[in-house]
């Protein structure tokens, strides 16, 4: 079944999978948010040609803070999962398309692990809206993914250490690393809500990236809520789907 075609985003009128959703009890709750980066998220990043488009779209950079206030009000844990290459790294012999174009433009480049040396302000370093929450002491900083899950990083086990089995799941970019993330962590045993206007992805030729990953996002996230139903279920309340689904489609329309 088709979305209407005026507003590509939104979801069928009448779908044909089970509805699904999530109550969250915050105590085992966790916000997630990959890849919050200067080199995704600002115009002076270096993807911004691909994926500026979508992030202003879907208002994804305010969407991403108003989830961060809303998780420190809770409160509940927060963790990012960085993306980040080290020299090392730009010698690997083989890749994916995207992996490819990643070093070639030196995303997230630093230079090293045991060295702040240039990070402030670079492409690597978190969104400056964001900062003051990212490094308040209480928010955990994951060691760096690599290509687009954490299979490789240390969320899972600062997860389990914090006793969260429920997450929260947003950021960049939608069908890479969110939804990366989102196939692990549900093989982990978590129940995970994405918020669907609180990421962003590539429009590129090959295909939009962000409609890609939306349609595996319905099929699979447990919950998939807008910024607005997700700040309200961080602030203990129940939001509404059928408003959840009319803000996107008011967003889009715009």
């Amino acid at each position: 079944m088709r979305a209407d075609t005026q507003h590509p985003y939104a979801d069928p009128p009448q779908g044909a999978l089970p509805r699904t959703d999530m109550q969250l009890d915050l105590a085992r709750t966790a916000l997630v948010i990959t890849d919050p980066q200067i080199d995704f998220l600002s115009p002076k990043g270096v993807a911004w040609k691909v994926v500026g488009e979508s992030v202003q779209q879907h208002q994804t950079v305010p969407n991403i803070g108003r989830l961060l206030e809303a998780a420190k009000r809770a409160p509940c844990t927060v963790a990012i999962s960085p993306h980040y290459y080290y020299s090392y790294d730009r010698t690997w012999k083989f890749g994916g398309p995207l992996e490819v174009l990643m070093h070639q433009i030196r995303m997230f480049e630093r230079k090293g692990p045991l060295t702040l040396e240039g990070f402030e302000n670079s492409g690597a370093d978190f969104m400056p809206e964001y900062r003051a929450h990212i490094l308040d002491g209480k928010t955990i900083v994951c060691s760096p993914h690599k290509v687009y899950g954490p299979q490789a990083n240390d969320l899972v086990l600062q997860l389990r250490k914090e006793g969260v089995d429920q997450v929260v799941l947003c950021g960049m970019s939608a069908n890479l690393c969110v939804e990366a993330h989102l196939r692990e962590l549900l093989e982990q045993g978590f129940e995970v809500a994405v918020v669907r206007d609180a990421t962003a992805a590539a429009k590129v030729p090959e295909g939009d990236g962000y409609l890609a990953a939306l349609l595996n996002f319905r099929y699979i996230a447990n919950a998939l809520w807008t910024t607005e139903e997700a700040v309200a279920r961080l602030s203990g309340k129940k939001g509404s789907s059928a408003r959840a689904q009319h803000t996107e489609e008011a967003q889009v329309s715009k």
